[in-house]
């Protein structure tokens, strides 16, 4: 398979955690863009996304196409456009919004994650804040 697309990463500042029934929310502009990426691959039923060990933050998004569902994917459907999350990616993309923003340089896929911590200079790579109680979990190992 051939990657799709590149993607930035925005941290995302939130106050209140955004209910939401899918594992990620998908804009308009990115099932758009989906949809048409999906047209050009006729053997692809979906679109998957994962993350991989890659830059100098850490992880970085990854974008291919999908001929079937694998075992442990999670699936999320907006309108009319599928898309697979690697089992693997499951909890670092809980509550992000995939978005596509197109400027006079670039047309990329942008993710706002509420997980990420931290970005790297460029905004292709990404590490993830640490659990909420892994801190409490140290402590009291340590005690």
């Amino acid at each position: 398979m051939s990657k799709l697309a590149s993607a930035a990463v925005k941290i995302l500042p939130r106050s209140s955690p955004v209910v939401s029934r899918a594992a990620i929310t998908i804009t308009p502009a990115a099932v758009s863009r989906l949809r048409t990426l999906l047209k050009r691959e006729p053997s692809a039923c979906a679109i998957r996304i994962g993350v991989k060990t890659k830059g100098c933050n850490g992880l970085t998004y990854t974008m291919d196409y999908a001929q079937a569902k694998a075992k442990f994917d999670e699936e999320v459907v907006h309108d009319d456009v599928k898309v697979f999350i690697d089992s693997k990616a499951q909890l670092s993309l809980l509550g992000t919004e995939m978005d596509f923003v197109e400027t006079p340089l670039a047309a990329e896929f942008v993710f706002m994650n509420p997980n990420i911590a931290g970005t790297c200079g460029c905004g292709e790579s990404f590490n993830l804040k640490p659990p909420e109680n892994a801190e409490n979990r140290v402590n009291s190992t340590n005690s």
